[in-house]
């Protein structure tokens, strides 16, 4: 809090949850009372074609079923979290950084006017209907750091996410998942199987890289407005890359290093990180982050935990602006 005391808020740097976050349902409650979350919401089901509608309404029903489908949970994450930033700068945050997690890093892109929404979107429905066709594979986060896990990754078993100092995403086919999760427990290691179908950022899904290449090859990308951090590259987005489709496409395959992105972020200063995603997943793991126990950055969600129901869910939305504000940035916190 010194940043703020002594007059200089420290900056505002937007997180955007992607493949793995907890509760990509969340959300609804802002749906129909914020105006911008809303429209925002709507302009990414509306150009998701006839199956926005549905996924609209599977949402606002607040059925999770099936939301580990590639084809539900990263629309779903996209439009989330692209609608958490729009209603962010509408009430006056001006983020200095943006970070992005798998498809959050989409998001991001988009906020950053890297790529527009119009575009994103069809890049998005393009990658989740090519993927669908990858061999059958999924994911499975371990708590351990990747040194610990070289024995596991075998098979076409590789290391999908760096998701903190010992929290790692393996990604894989089936089988050698299994294989890998049994040799891990063996060795007294926590680990679980993700939600995800499929394989995300392991070479299992180059095929849907190759099948929507052309898509990319076609769309125009920008330097970016604002900072980028991207978990692709755990540094931040330079313009040459911003600018290459083939940095995009590849997205999909390589493994996402939050953790070593986050790292240099907070390495570069001091922030007031904004986790604008659901069941506070980006939060959770920057907390785990040195400089929050120092008390140099902070983090905040503007969604509530998952097991918050009712009215207690608005607050967080406002508990995260009133804090912005605190921080010494002119915010509308109603």
């Amino acid at each position: 809090m010194e940043s703020a005391k002594a007059g200089r808020p420290r900056p505002v740097a937007l997180l955007f949850a992607g493949q793995g976050a907890q509760h990509p349902g969340m959300g609804a409650h802002l749906y129909g009372t914020e105006p911008v979350f809303t429209d925002a919401m709507d302009a990414v089901f509306g150009l998701l074609g006839p199956g926005g509608a549905a996924l609209r309404a599977e949402w606002l029903d607040g059925r999770e079923d099936g939301l580990d489908d590639a084809g539900r949970a990263q629309p779903l994450l996209f439009a989330l979290g692209h609608a958490l930033g729009r209603l962010l700068l509408d009430r006056g945050v001006r983020p200095a950084a943006l970070l992005g997690h798998s498809v959050g890093e989409a998001v991001a892109a988009v906020l950053a006017g890297v790529v527009s929404l119009p575009d994103a979107v069809r890049l998005l429905a393009a990658r989740t209907h090519a993927v669908r066709d990858t061999p059958p594979g999924g994911m499975l986060a371990v708590a351990a750091p990747v040194r610990a896990l070289e024995g596991a990754l075998r098979d076409g078993v590789v290391v999908g996410a760096v998701n903190g100092p010992a929290q790692t995403v393996l990604a894989g086919p089936d089988a050698a998942l299994d294989r890998a999760q049994e040799w891990l427990r063996q060795r007294g290691l926590l680990c679980r199987r993700a939600r995800a179908r499929q394989a995300f950022h392991s070479p299992l899904v180059a095929p849907a890289v190759t099948a929507t290449s052309a898509e990319y090859e076609r769309t125009a990308f920008r330097a970016p407005d604002v900072a980028l951090y991207s978990a692709c590259t755990g540094r931040p987005l330079t313009g040459r890359e911003a600018v290459d489709p083939g940095f995009w496409a590849r997205q999909l395959c390589e493994p996402v290093l939050f953790w070593p992105a986050l790292d240099r972020l907070l390495g570069d200063g001091d922030f007031l990180l904004v986790d604008a995603g659901p069941g506070e997943s980006l939060l959770s793991l920057a907390r785990r982050h040195p400089s929050m126990a120092t008390g140099r950055s902070a983090v905040v969600s503007a969604l509530p935990p998952a097991h918050l129901t009712g009215k207690d869910r608005g607050a967080a939305l406002a508990g995260a602006l009133r804090r912005i504000a605190a921080e010494g940035h002119r915010v509308r916190v109603q």
